[in-house]
C-alpha cells in the first residue's frame, strides 16, 4: 500500500486523538468524509491501522513504578517459545523485545511499588523454566513517552 500525504495525514491526526470527529480531520485534510472513510478502512484492511486504543496516565491509575528487566535464557528453540508464552501471560509486563548481545530479552514491567517489581522477578520471572540471568532497572523519572511513529509518505510493504 502506498501512504501519500493524505493518508499520512490521517494517521498522524488519528494518533494524536483517534476520537477525532471525521468532518473535523476532513475538513483540516481537505478532503470530503467519504475519501476519508474509504482511505481509513483501506489503511485498516491492510494491517497500516491495527487498533484504536485508550491510552492511561500510568501513574493516576496506581502503577507509577516501571522496570526494565533484560533476561538471559538457556538456549533453545523450545526455552525461548516457552519463556515468551509465560510472558505473555503476565499482565504486568507491558513490552518484551527479543534482543541481540549479552541479554535475550528486554521487558518492561510496570507495579504500583518496588516489592511489586521485587515479586514479579522473584516469583514469576525466576520461575520460568530457562531463565539464566536477571538484570532489572528501575526507571526514576520518564523524560519521554511518546506513542506517535514518525510516519511519512512511502511505499507500505507488508
Amino acid at each position: 500500500m502506498k501512504l501519500d500525504k493524505t493518508d499520512v495525514g490521517i494517521l498522524r491526526a488519528l494518533q494524536r486523538n483517534a476520537q477525532l470527529k471525521a468532518s473535523e480531520l476532513a475538513d483540516a485534510l481537505a478532503i470530503s468524509p467519504s475519501p476519508l472513510y474509504r482511505r481509513i478502512r483501506l489503511m485498516e484492511e491492510a494491517g497500516v491501522i491495527k487498533q484504536y486504543v485508550t491510552l492511561l496516565d500510568q501513574e493516576k491509575v496506581g502503577l507509577p513504578i516501571s522496570a526494565y528487566v533484560s533476561v538471559a535464557l538457556e538456549k533453545s528453540a523450545e526455552t525461548l517459545a516457552g519463556f515468551e508464552r509465560a510472558i505473555a501471560s503476565c499482565e504486568e509486563v507491558m513490552e518484551c523485545y527479543l534482543m541481540t548481545g549479552q541479554f535475550d530479552y528486554m521487558i518492561r514491567v510496570v507495579a504500583n511499588d518496588i516489592s511489586g517489581i521485587e515479586r514479579f522477578v522473584v516469583m514469576r520471572l525466576s520461575t520460568i523454566e530457562g531463565v539464566r540471568d536477571v538484570s532489572t532497572s528501575i526507571t526514576l523519572r520518564r523524560v519521554q513517552y511518546k506513542t506517535e511513529l514518525p510516519v511519512r509518505p512511502h511505499e507500505w510493504q507488508p
